[in-house]
């Protein structure tokens, strides 16, 4: 009998050590079943529930253990702990008296004799009916209610850390961060120990976005309760937040290894695991995560966003019906959802959520502004959603800056920072004017935060600059603080909010003056970017007051261009193209997620009325291909109408636009580089200009090259010019002739013109700034 009492015990033991705590309750209840005096038994079932916040049942089986075995130290010490958790302090003094007599003794001891005397012994805890009434109301919800009543029973009770805790927490619940750290810090003053409330106030400092101060008290909670699971979570995701991923992971390591059944800790190692990019461990963890809380829905849909990345598209989608079965209001699925659907041309799908659109990042929690924008050309209401997405994501926690200086500096010192330091999209553009910049007037830093390549454009713009930092594994702080060492005058964003954002650093404050260039079309909605880099096309006068940004207008056009760019010669035919050997080609090389049912209505009438014609499109995806094949048809066009175009090397996807009659445009993300692609390859692009930043970039280009007759203001005027063109070879040949002539006559791809304007839009930023003066809209000169 005796061995197997043992034996159950000794299981129930190592279900508790590995988080199983019903399996644990259950061994250790039958075995005080058998033998109600067990004194490990009993000590076992009193600290289980201590951790499942019931200390007061906790007390009887203390007692018990005690009774059975007085000479065990550690029965004491948890004794103690929970009287002095019930805020028993009079009892406390007593029992610790007892432990002495019985020769219990230890640092343990110590601190419980310390965090005794520092709570006034003395004074009596609060009813317990009363403190759970309290935090009844703090359970419901009731906030407000909670804070009044634990503030009320705080005159009866001036000493009682529970107290300053519920107020603590429901003061943070209310968005009153310091008033929440003051109660904390009051129930650290009278108990020193009290490893709850120093997590508590690193809660409430990450909240208010000082996350050294967090990471500061979560060591702090550690350090007085070294197997504080909640602690290492919490510094975890602080660290995550800050950029230090590397230190994240090992945090919610040590975290699991405590209690590895925490299913939060796996979901947020995925999260650390996927920003590294190793996307099998980062599903393998959320999974973890599912395994312990199979209703997670946000371990549900971090799966279903690893799996997107993958190019898992279907299998995602299923996740994220999990995710919303489970949380059906869950903004963040809703909006990746409806940018997944959309990049699978899966038109019906998006139908059964278009009544969310409006309200998505508008009301209630964040969404992705970029993931929107696709969704809807609205200036007013991208303001909004990246107001909303800044406020909540990004705290504004800058850092101290230097005074102004007395003179401008010469050089002035201009760090851009990306994570596309490589072959992209952004460097293909920027990269001559890293090569341009005048280095007399300038000092040109990169900081980089993307993958460690060492390709062809990462060598040209080594070779172009001045330094070349490599900061993908530092925190955003620490990248700020590096910035501010190196001196940087003006930091310049080429990210915004696409896809390896590193949008905190610049709530720090790297710099003095922050500008916004390039990589998002739009407002970033943030009080520390100063300015956005645009001209009078992009973002007109009647717009002008839905961006938070002051503007730099540059005289043609806001995008720069590599005038050198290679178009290849290798020999191409339409047959290896998949293009028919005769017929009119309409092409449209953007990604698939920009066009809509809206524009493809136009196209299946312009492809109607234009023998023998064709559309040409890209092929992001098999689903894409195959669903836009049978919207085709649906509109009573033959699906091979349609052909689709493989992604290959830069050169020749320039070669291939040769065998284009006509590029026409999406509407409220318009072709962007793709549109200079076009233009540069000599193909001319017919675009309808929206009102957003995003749906008038195209018409921004053609403006700068001087083709202002390829721009219409409508749907209807933009379906009767292209008919117009595809019907008409000779005035279509007039405009390819005049492209030509304009290619490198005209400022679009004029790098060293742009390099120039660009520099001048930077002096008149800092001149600003050294006057004193606030950030103000600037207007670049065209150059005489």
């Amino acid at each position: 009998m005796e061995l197997k009492l043992n034996e159950a015990l000794k299981k129930g033991v190592e279900a508790h050590k590995i988080g199983q705590i019903q399996k644990a309750e259950r061994l250790y209840t039958a075995v005080l079943k058998a033998h109600p005096k067990h004194p490990d038994a009993n000590h076992n079932m009193g600290v289980l529930s201590v951790g499942a916040g019931k200390t007061k049942k906790a007390l009887p089986f203390f007692k018990a253990a005690l009774e059975a075995k007085s000479n065990v130290g550690q029965f004491w010490a948890s004794y103690l702990d929970a009287l002095i958790r019930l805020g028993r302090l009079t009892a406390a003094k007593n029992i610790l008296s007892q432990a002495k007599a019985k020769g219990a003794n230890g640092q343990a001891f110590d601190q419980l004799e310390k965090r005794i005397f520092r709570v006034r012994a003395d004074l009596q805890a609060p009813p317990v009916e009363q403190l759970q009434s309290i935090i009844n109301l703090y359970t419901q919800g009731q906030l407000p209610q909670a804070l009044f009543a634990a503030n009320q029973m705080l005159k009866t009770f001036p000493n009682s850390v529970v107290l300053y805790n519920i107020a603590g927490a429901a003061n943070a619940g209310l968005m009153q961060f310091d008033a929440a750290i003051h109660s904390f810090k009051k129930a650290i003053k009278i108990d020193p120990g009290n490893a709850e409330a120093y997590n508590n106030i690193g809660n409430a400092f990450a909240a208010k976005g000082d996350l050294v101060a967090a990471i500061a008290n979560y060591k702090q909670a550690l350090k007085i309760k070294p197997d504080y699971a909640e602690g290492y979570y919490n510094m975890g995701g602080v660290l995550q937040d800050s950029g230090d991923v590397e230190a994240a992971i090992g945090s919610y390591k040590e975290a699991l290894k405590i209690k590895p059944d925490y299913a939060k800790a796996h979901n947020n190692l995925g999260n650390a695991l996927n920003s590294k990019n190793d996307i099998e461990a980062a599903i393998e963890s959320y999974k973890q995560s599912v395994h312990f809380n199979p209703n997670s829905p946000d371990a549900l849909f971090n799966i279903g966003k690893a799996l997107h990345a993958k190019g898992k598209r279907k299998a995602a989608i299923d996740y994220y019906h999990q995710a919303l079965k489970i949380k059906p209001d869950y903004v963040e699925v809703h909006v990746e959802k409806l940018f997944l659907h959309a990049a699978l041309c899966d038109w019906e799908a998006i139908e059964e959520d278009k009544a969310l659109i409006p309200t998505l990042g508008i009301e209630g929690p964040a969404a992705s502004p970029f993931s929107m924008l696709s969704f809807e050309d609205s200036p007013e209401r991208h303001q909004i959603r990246s107001k909303n997405y800044v406020t909540q994501k990004y705290p504004s926690p800058s850092l101290t800056l230097t005074p102004n200086p007395p003179k401008k500096p010469r050089p002035i010192r201009v760090g851009y920072f990306s994570a596309d330091f490589h072959n992209h999209a952004t460097m293909y553009l920027m990269i001559k004017v890293f090569e341009r910049h005048n280095k007399n007037g300038f000092e040109i830093h990169a900081y980089s935060f993307g993958p460690d390549s060492n390709g062809e454009m990462r060598q040209r713009l080594v070779k172009a600059i001045d330094v070349f930092h490599d900061v993908s594994n530092m925190s955003d702080e620490e990248i700020a603080l590096a910035a501010q060492a190196d001196n940087i005058d003006i930091a310049v964003d080429l990210k915004g909010f696409t896809k390896d954002s590193r949008f905190g650093i610049f709530a720090y404050r790297p710099a003095p003056i922050q500008i916004s260039h390039l990589g998002y079309p739009g407002t970033s909605g943030a009080d520390f970017i100063d300015y956005i880099i645009a001209d009078n096309l992009v973002i007109p006068k009647q717009f002008e007051h839905c961006y938070s940004e002051r503007i730099i207008r540059l005289p043609h056009t806001y995008q720069p261009n590599d005038d050198s760019r290679i178009i290849s010669d290798a020999p191409l035919t339409r047959i290896e193209l998949g293009l028919p050997e005769q017929g009119f080609v309409f092409c449209c090389f953007n990604n698939n997620y920009k066009i809509s049912a809206e524009e493809f209505d136009i196209w299946m009438r312009i492809l109607d009325k234009v023998e023998d014609s064709v559309l040409w499109l890209i092929k992001d995806n098999t689903w894409a291909a195959k669903n836009l094949k049978k919207e085709a048809e649906k509109r009573g066009v033959a699906s091979h109408r349609l052909v689709f175009a493989e992604k290959i090397d830069l050169d020749k996807h320039l070669a291939r636009h040769r065998f284009a009659d006509l590029f026409i445009d999406t509407f409220n993300v318009n072709a962007h580089t793709t549109t200079s692609d076009a233009l540069w390859a000599g193909l001319p692009v017919v675009t309808m200009l929206g009102k957003g930043f995003a749906a008038r970039v195209a018409g921004s280009l053609l403006t700068a090259i001087d083709l202002p007759e390829l721009i219409v203001e409508t749907h209807e005027g933009y379906e009767a010019l292209i008919i117009t063109l595809a019907n008409n070879p000779k005035r279509l040949m007039a405009i390819k002739e005049k492209l030509v002539t304009n290619r490198l006559s005209k400022p679009l791809f004029d790098t060293e013109l742009f390099t120039k304007n660009l520099e001048d839009g930077y002096n008149q930023a800092y001149q600003v700034y050294l006057d004193g003066n606030r950030p103000k809209n600037i207007v670049v000169p065209e150059c005489p």
